[in-house]
């Protein structure tokens, strides 16, 4: 009977997995705002790179997009 009980388990949980939604990878944040910077240089307009700092002030790339501004305001 214990065997019975195991496969009845083992049966319903093979049936949840095969109903249950599979959830993406979660994303690298860093590779999205390397996306981001790379999008904002490809725009190359002052608004693309201050909304850049705005929103990622603390990241390394920030830096190169006060560069950026900086080169565009000569």
């Amino acid at each position: 009977m214990a065997q019975k009980a195991n496969a009845d388990v083992e049966g319903s949980e093979s049936r949840k997995a095969e109903r249950a939604p599979s959830m993406p990878m979660a994303r690298d944040p860093a590779a999205a705002v390397r996306e981001e910077y790379e999008a904002a240089r490809r725009k190359g307009t002052r608004e693309a790179f201050e909304l850049f700092i705005a929103r990622h002030g603390d990241d390394p790339l920030a830096e190169q997009a006060r560069a950026e501004l900086k080169r565009l305001s000569r």
